[in-house]
């Protein structure tokens, strides 16, 4: 693995977040009832779980739940990407959804103010993940061409996991729980 496959399927990785992202605000922006049933289903499995939760059992939930969506972005990777691509669209989907749907009830400060703190080391684990979930696809398909030894390329993309995705979202569930919540509430 070559840190330019790593940035071209990385990247790979984040148009197809991008493009989900923007379906989910479009859906929304069409129907705003989809992004209200969204948002209920999301209180309703994530964010009711959540709320009674001291700031540091929040970050160990929230970098669970985060390792646990990663670790499927890798591993998807055993299903030529499939599983990969269809986490990357729906948690995209889904995000575009309740960001739009936020943006119009609370506006932009409040968005940049709940998701850039802890998003700026969430999103790139989440899309480096994504990435060596891809490339792992690709060993395989090279594998069964007979150009490659997926089980061999699947060891430093496993390393990289481990040195690079974990502390990212050790460090965005630390954020989520304990600084995102202060700045919320001095806009709020």
């Amino acid at each position: 693995m070559s840190e330019g496959s790593l940035a071209r399927a990385t990247g790979l990785a984040a148009v197809f977040f991008a493009v989900s992202v923007g379906l989910g605000v479009a859906a929304v922006a069409r129907d705003p009832a989809v992004g209200a049933e969204v948002m209920a289903l999301f209180s309703e499995q994530v964010v009711a779980g959540l709320l009674s939760d001291s700031p540091v059992v929040l970050a160990i939930k929230l970098f669970l739940n985060n390792l646990s969506t990663c670790l499927l972005l890798f591993l998807g990777g055993a299903s030529l990407g499939v599983v990969t691509v269809l986490i990357l669209s729906v948690n995209g989907l889904l995000i575009g959804a309740v960001t739009e749907l936020v943006r119009h009830e609370q506006g932009m400060l409040y968005i940049a103010a709940a998701l850039v703190p802890h998003g700026i080391f969430e999103v790139p684990a989440f899309l480096i993940a994504g990435g060596l979930g891809l490339l792992l696809g690709r060993e395989l398909i090279d594998e069964w061409h007979g150009s490659g030894d997926a089980a061999a390329g699947a060891l430093p993309q496993a390393r990289l996991f481990l040195r690079v995705v974990v502390p990212l979202l050790a460090v965005a569930a630390a954020v989520e729980a304990f600084i995102t919540p202060a700045i919320l509430s001095m806009i709020a």
